[in-house]
């Protein structure tokens, strides 16, 4: 029966035959019904009984007899290895979560995986977050190293939580840095809106663990940028090993929007392209943006203006609206080269605002005055 793949019957008369059918005494038939799936290799329900003396006249009424039997036992069979299969595939899905976000596992329920895993041109949102404080937190915690990857990998949790329930997938790990993106393998209009709601809860967890200094996480911060535009998604790596992450320009910006909070003292930062999609399509209600400065960074070329997202104006807000229009009127001067009006204005903004410190620390160290061959650009010599 296994080896063909179809039940088998026989039927005797254990008063006249000496052939042996079964292990068991006192039967008369006995049938195997294999199990065909590929989660039970070598499987076979068997089945033995006897018939009773007067019940059936010949040979043919018992085997006609016996069919509703067999055919049940195959329904069975059936049954069974479709059971079977479906809890082997449950298990390869359940390994396959630390390892694919859910909208990635979604894609390949119903498609090939070489089809969605395949790399292709799409256009996505990326955001890098890294942790602050990770260096002195690790130096006064060497003898407990243990302990201080435990408080890491709680802090990378808090970065890969709100990538994956906004629906992105986490690209890959960098020391004490993750990075998202969306847009892939699913095209999704409001990708930058998710990487920005994703960033901003971010951002939220670590502020409410800075405020309680018991907490795991009090001592750690993050600094996160996120950059939108064209990129390579999907299966990338060597003939060795391969990861499913992100490649492109674009992924090395969002990298240098990040490395920028700290010069900054902004904790998210964004490029033009995401400030411009917000800007057109996202209510103030759920985050805001402000132009920080035009900048140079080094190693480029081409000049970026980079933006601050914020989350929405609330009472534990620190910048009003009013506050934000008074700031980028202060840039707009002093990119024009009115750096005494954007000195004014700078002041209008509250004093607890340490991003404003950049541009008025620039216009003191000219005396208020800008360079003659002033360009708009502050150059950052750094990485």
């Amino acid at each position: 029966a296994t080896r063909t793949g179809e039940s088998v019957l026989h039927i005797w008369n254990r008063a006249v035959s000496q052939s042996t059918y079964t292990q068991s005494e006192n039967v008369d038939w006995a049938f195997c019904t294999p199990v065909v799936s590929d989660a039970c290799p070598g499987w076979a329900i068997y089945v033995a009984g006897d018939f009773a003396a007067s019940t059936y006249n010949d040979v043919g009424d018992e085997s006609e007899a016996l069919q509703d039997d067999l055919k049940f036992t195959e329904l069975v069979s059936t049954t069974l290895g479709s059971l079977r299969q479906v809890r082997v595939l449950q298990r390869r899905q359940d390994s396959l979560r630390n390892f694919f976000s859910p909208i990635v596992l979604e894609a390949l329920a119903n498609r090939d995986p070489d089809q969605v895993l395949a790399p292709r041109e799409t256009d996505v949102a990326v955001l890098f977050c890294d942790l602050r404080g990770f260096s002195k937190t690790s130096e006064a915690a060497a003898d407990r190293l243990l302990d201080l990857l435990t408080r890491v990998s709680d802090a990378l949790g808090v970065m890969t939580h709100h990538i994956l329930s906004h629906g992105g997938v986490v690209g890959d790990f960098h020391g004490d840095a993750a990075m998202g993106f969306w847009g892939w393998p699913l095209q999704s209009s409001d990708m930058i809106q998710q990487a920005c709601l994703a960033a901003l809860a971010i951002r939220h967890e670590f502020e409410l663990a800075s405020a309680q200094p018991e907490h795991p996480l009090a001592n750690f911060r993050a600094g996160l940028g996120i950059a939108s535009g064209p990129a390579v998604a999907g299966r990338i790596g060597t003939r060795d090993q391969v990861k499913v992450t992100v490649f492109g320009p674009v992924v090395n910006l969002a990298a240098r929007l990040e490395s920028m909070t700290k010069l900054l003292q902004a904790p998210i930062l964004i490029d033009e392209t995401t400030d411009q999609w917000i800007r057109q399509h996202v209510s103030p209600e759920l985050c805001r943006v402000r132009k920080v400065a035009k900048v140079l960074p080094a190693g480029m070329q081409t000049p970026l203006v980079v933006s601050e997202l914020l989350p929405a104006d609330g009472p534990g807000s620190l910048l009003s609206n009013q506050h934000i229009v008074a700031y980028e009127e202060a840039l707009e001067a002093f990119l024009a080269g009115n750096w005494s009006e954007a000195f004014r204005l700078l002041h209008q903004v509250p004093a607890e605002d340490q991003v404003k410190d950049f541009l008025t620390f620039t216009i003191a160290q000219h005396r208020r005055v800008a360079p003659p061959d002033w360009r708009g650009v502050i150059e950052i010599p750094n990485k």
